[in-house]
């Protein structure tokens, strides 16, 4: 292919001694002219190529009734009315909506009615204690800004918003509706330039007062990259606020008594230990924490006696298991009304759900029901009751709701059960494990077509590996797509995830970064020498933290794959700190200010290791030029970068999206984005789609 002029600088940068390259800085520049029109030839060579891909019209026909199965969400009831979302084949956004406790259902946020386009998004929701008023958050164009809205339930009239700047806020509501706490940043003339999406505080809000007049309740000298939480209990007397520096595992929390000074005190500050508090109704303080236990625990404490805030006094009710993760719990009422929870553990990325005696007197059941797949999340009553929610999904099945009843604490009945336009196509899951480069065991998904014979097939390693974020078994219309198609669909369980607790999360950060490209090449090693597929028919795909890690792949491993789909990715870790939000990823990668922790990012940066006169595989770059969290700078680097390095016949492309981020987008832009991805992956490993 004869791809855009891209003029190479001769531009090296001196960083503690080592000399670092950057021949393509000019790109890091949307606005420079040559970027310009760099990305405009880009766009045309990403377009003619794309549009003639054989297989794109299968996978899109295929993808648009996958794609188009619903969703539900888990309910959170307020005094007898639920909230949740729901979306139906057809529909591009969920519908955010209230069931009143006669039955009757109402949409009360709609995205597509507020704006046709499919631009905007819901971020986020807060019903209040009494269920009479409903905080929501909004972001248009992909920008994830969340502009808070307060509106009122049984008319459905907007109090009040927007009030911007709530990117990332929870809300906590006081009883009553009247006064709420949530987190918003600094005015952008109050901060220093270039630092507007940081400087966050935590505010008190009468519902309807102008913001600027808010109560500044914490976070004054904070460092600029911290994230808040806000919690309240129901009965107005506890806030709980939280802080933790960017992504760090690591968190702060205080806690205050409304009804006394309401001064905030120390429960954790300076802990290397993440840990959820909160006051339930039966006034204990509960620790959801991975203090002193890396697979977390659940503790009790007395909000109103410091002393037994200390970790030598908590009460356990949840104990650490030996192979599982508490991932959440719900407090419900027994038969005879004493309390309970229902606690969800992973293991090995496979959720249980049991039942546990709120006393701490340990398991009472386990919830047999569940079939195998992920819990979604678990709902209850904050004022009590004997019944929950439990949200599900597997590989096969769009997200529902389940019920779970305290008189048969062992079983489930459906609640309510998402749609899908089409039919599901019949998948067989197969779980292994790879070994990888010293030794560590690395759990695999492996979907493949049921009823086809076993042998070599076109195959999608996907992964993410960071973030302490778990692979669980979830429903991808893309995944089934692929395998629908006639080819396999993996999904690897990389160290850096939450998968086996905070120990695996750690031993994939940092220093450590390289165990995690070390542990996917494993996984496609393993599928090759176990006969699922050959280095001609293996594709890798990712996105965020996962496009790195295929561009790591891709730099690392150039002749282990033949494709590559590489998605809104950080690629030049020496400088992502300077852009987007990658200041506050440090703590998970290391920063280049430090000599030694540059030294792991330049180990395996993928700018920085492409090679000249290398036979690189197809690459698809995808980004979205609204996106606030990666700049689009990454891919544009490093596609120029392959571009000049390759010898191979096989291209590397890049396609850009316009008024759209990182996060959710409309149902028809999914459509689009997962049927030139697959497209691109079948062509160029050898895939002949199976028709329909």
């Amino acid at each position: 292919m004869r791809y855009p002029d891209a003029p190479r600088l001769d531009l090296v940068d001196d960083l503690h001694g080592h000399p670092v390259a950057d021949p393509y800085r000019w790109l890091e520049d949307p606005d420079d002219p040559r970027t310009t029109a760099w990305a405009a030839a880009q766009d045309e060579l990403a377009a003619e190529l794309l549009a003639g891909l054989p297989a794109r019209p299968l996978f899109a026909d295929r993808l648009a009734q996958l794609v188009h199965a619903g969703a539900v969400g888990v309910p959170v009831e307020r005094r007898g009315r639920a909230f949740s979302t729901r979306r139906d084949p057809g529909q591009e956004h969920a519908v955010l909506r209230v069931t009143e406790p006669d039955g009757s259902v109402r949409v009360l946020v709609d995205p597509t009615t507020l704006d046709p386009a499919g631009t905007t998004t819901l971020d986020a929701w807060q019903p209040s204690w009494e269920g009479d008023r409903l905080a929501y958050q909004l972001s248009v164009g992909g920008d994830e800004e969340s502009q808070l809205f307060v509106l009122d339930v049984a008319t459905g009239e907007v109090l009040e918003g927007p009030i911007d700047r709530c990117r990332y806020s929870p809300v906590g509501w006081l009883p009553g509706g009247d006064e709420l706490f949530y987190v918003r940043r600094l005015a952008p003339e109050l901060v220093p330039a270039g630092e507007e999406q940081f400087h966050r505080r935590v505010w008190r809000h009468r519902v309807g007062s102008d913001p600027d007049t808010d109560v500044l309740v914490h976070g004054e000298g904070s460092d600029p990259s911290t994230y808040f939480g806000a919690r309240t209990s129901a009965d107005g007397r506890w806030l709980v606020v939280s802080a933790s520096v960017g992504t760090a595992p690591r968190d702060d929390v205080w806690l205050a008594d409304l009804a006394g000074d309401g001064a905030l005190r120390e429960l954790q500050v300076g802990v290397d230990a993440q840990t959820s508090a909160w006051v339930a109704r039966d006034g204990r303080l509960w620790l959801h924490t991975d203090r002193d236990a890396p697979r977390s625990r659940l503790v009790v404490a007395d909000p109103a006696d410091p002393a037994s805030w200390a970790p030598s006094a908590w009460r356990e009710v949840v104990p650490q298991s030996d192979d599982g993760v508490l991932s959440d719990v719900a407090l419900v009422d027994g038969p005879d009304g004493d309390l309970r929870v229902l606690a969800v553990h992973a293991v090995d990325a496979t959720d249980r759900l049991s039942l546990w005696a709120g006393d701490g007197s340990g398991r009472l059941a386990e919830v047999t029901d569940l079939p195998p797949g992920s819990v979604t999340g678990v709902s209850a009553p904050p004022e009590g009751g004997s019944t929950a929610w439990v949200g599900f999904t597997d590989h096969s099945t769009p997200p529902s709701v389940l019920r779970w009843d305290a008189g048969t604490p062992a079983a489930l009945t459906t609640h309510e059960q998402a749609p899908v336009a089409g039919e599901v196509p019949a998948v067989q899951v197969t779980e292994a494990h790879a070994t990888s480069a010293d030794g560590t065991p690395v759990h695999l998904f492996v979907l493949s077509p049921s009823g086809l014979p076993d042998s070599p097939r076109p195959t999608v390693l996907y992964g993410y590996g960071g973030f302490n974020v778990s692979l669980t078994p979830a429903y991808s219309a893309q995944a089934l797509s692929w395998v629908a198609a006639g080819g396999v669909w993996v999904v690897a369980n990389l160290r850096g995830g939450s998968e086996h607790g905070e120990e695996w999360h750690r031993a994939g950060m940092r220093e450590r970064k390289q165990n995690v490209f070390d542990d996917f090449a494993a996984a496609a090693e393993h599928l090759i020498a176990e006969g699922w597929t050959t280095p001609a028919q293996l594709a890798v795909m990712g996105g965020s933290n996962g496009g790195l890690l295929v561009g790591a792949m891709t730099t690392q491993h150039p002749d282990l794959v033949a494709a590559v789909v590489c998605s809104a990715p950080l690629l030049d870790m020496v400088r992502y700190e300077l852009f987007g939000l990658g200041r506050t990823w440090n703590d998970e990668y290391g920063t280049a200010a430090d000599p030694v922790e540059l030294g792991w990012l330049l180990g395996y940066s993928p700018y920085h290791r492409v090679v000249e006169d290398t036979d690189y595989p197809a690459v698809l770059f995808t980004t979205f030029e609204s996106d606030t969290r990666v700049d689009p700078l990454h891919a544009r680097k490093l596609a120029a970068a392959l571009q000049h390095a390759t010898t191979a016949d096989a291209p590397i492309v890049l396609r850009r999206e316009l008024s759209v981020g990182h996060g959710a987008r409309a149902v028809s832009r999914t459509v689009g984005l997962a049927a030139d991805q697959l497209a691109f992956l079948a062509a160029y490993t050898g895939m002949t789609p199976v028709p329909e």
